[in-house]
């Protein structure tokens, strides 16, 4: 399938939060499509991360978007600094949760919005965490850590209490990665 070609890009915003751009597009058919905005975020990482009692690290946080606290994974951007996702997945966690683990397993990447974003998200499974230091999150990150054991984080998640769609994604691959779906090989 072809895809559209570019005539005109343009930034409509640009800084350290998002990047905006229009794009004069002309589809195979001939079609004009302009504006067509696309948003430019860096590719992002999720953790389930899972203790050796066998407990799922989260944190609570406020999303302003959606105007509220939410249940999540612990994730982020992929910084400049990292030199690759599992690097960034392991900071996160560490930045995070102030847990750590040496046993990260890549399990699958989602496009957030493929329509309109640019970015990847990296998912990781992180098994045997320990908590080794304090969490240092980021200045405008109010967070509240939260374990929860895996049986009833499955459950918690079933019921709707993580509607972080990239983070319910980053589950499911998880669990067919412990081998709860599926055959749980990729």
């Amino acid at each position: 399938m072809k895809g559209w070609s570019v005539e005109e890009s343009r930034h409509v915003v640009r800084d350290r939060w998002i990047s905006l751009r229009a794009d004069s597009c002309t589809t195979p058919a001939g079609e004009s499509v302009a504006p067509y905005y696309v948003l430019e975020y860096p590719d992002w990482v999720n953790v389930v991360p899972i203790t050796g009692e066998n407990e799922v690290v989260l944190v609570r946080q406020y999303r302003h978007g959606i105007g509220r606290a939410l249940l999540e994974l612990p994730c982020g951007a992929i910084d400049d600094s990292d030199e690759t996702p599992v690097n960034a997945a392991k900071r996160e966690l560490l930045e995070e949760t102030g847990f750590a683990s040496s046993e990260f397993v890549p399990t699958g990447v989602l496009a957030p919005n493929p329509a309109t974003h640019s970015n990847f998200t990296h998912c990781f499974l992180a098994t045997n965490c320990e908590k080794v230091a304090d969490a240092s999150p980021e200045s405008t990150e109010d967070l509240e850590l939260q374990l929860q054991p895996l049986p009833e984080f499955v459950d918690a998640v079933l019921r709707g209490e993580l509607l972080q769609a990239l983070h319910v994604g980053s589950v499911l691959f998880a669990l067919a990665r412990l081998g709860y779906l599926g055959s749980g090989s990729q």
